[in-house]
């Protein structure tokens, strides 16, 4: 990983030695239906909006076997394919689902569901090497962690992927891998309400990989949504801003390693992500927001 200018709004960052690509990605696992199962409704919306994205500078997009399953990855081939050569996709496996009701979701680490995952994936996206593949979770039980990343270890040898990278993971989990294979990317539960993956980012950090929010502008999780907004909304003002934009820019400042993917089927909504990354804040402004949840 590689910033060109520390914590600036505007830098660029570099995924497992790629060029750098524009520090707003996008995730793309809300153009499927209702509960993340089965296609987006709006077929020809998400083509457009994906292609928007790219046309508008995203060079990172963000999808997964699961979400669908299946029908994510379709889509962003269908809209994207042939990809342009600066765009890096990542896309994720290890994770299955039975069917509409989260209760369904599971996590398996069986050697060749994973290897089967990948090769899978890499068909659906019409690619020959996966940019970047995450392993899921960490959270399997039916083959053990170190096994699993030796497993993507093996397909990263063989071509199948290019980068590696980990989701749902403990720290001691990313630092076992990093014991095996080289680890490009991790992604967490971090924003301002919740700091739950500050150790992650802290790892990523120290180790030059990537790191990526997910639910980047989430301002209520914990019910302190008030409270953040109070610091928020003087700031957002200052910069003739929304909130949200002023959240997706303290991930930009907070950290050189943040890679946030906010996720939306509005147009609008994606200009006004983008357009974050042109906030300037203060050292006093990040501060402030840093103080308003502790690092878990």
């Amino acid at each position: 990983m590689s910033a060109s200018t520390s914590g600036a709004a505007n830098a660029e960052v570099s995924i497992g030695g790629r060029p750098p690509v524009n520090r707003i990605g996008y995730g793309a696992m809300q153009l499927t239906g209702k509960q993340v199962w089965g296609e987006y409704p709006d077929r020809e919306g998400g083509i457009a909006l994906l292609r928007q994205a790219v046309d508008s500078g995203v060079g990172f997009i963000d999808t997964a076997d699961v979400y669908g399953p299946h029908t994510n990855e379709t889509l962003v081939h269908d809209a994207l394919h042939p990809y342009p050569d600066h765009l890096v996709i990542a896309t994720k496996g290890g994770f299955v689902r039975g069917g509409f009701d989260y209760s369904t979701l599971d996590a398996v680490g069986n050697r060749n569901y994973l290897r089967q995952s990948a090769h899978l994936s890499a068909r659906r996206l019409g690619v020959e090497q996966i940019d970047l593949y995450y392993l899921h979770s960490g959270r399997a039980t039916d083959a053990p962690f170190e096994e699993q990343v030796a497993t993507l270890a093996e397909l990263r040898d063989e071509g199948v992927i290019g980068s590696i990278g980990l989701s749902n993971v403990t720290v001691e989990q990313f630092e076992a891998a990093r014991a095996i294979v080289d680890i490009a990317a991790v992604t967490a539960h971090y924003n301002i309400a919740v700091r739950t993956g500050a150790g992650l980012l802290k790892a990523a950090e120290d180790h030059g990989a990537v790191f990526s929010p997910w639910h980047p502008v989430t301002l209520n999780e914990t019910g302190q949504g008030d409270r953040i907004r109070e610091v928020l909304e003087p700031i957002a003002r200052r910069y003739g801003a929304t909130v949200q934009q002023t959240a997706l820019a303290w991930h930009l400042h907070h950290s050189p390693a943040a890679l946030p993917i906010p996720g939306t089927t509005s147009p609008a909504h994606l200009q006004e992500n983008l357009a974050a990354g042109s906030i300037h804040l203060t050292p006093e402004e990040v501060a402030a927001i840093d103080a308003l949840t502790p690092d878990a």
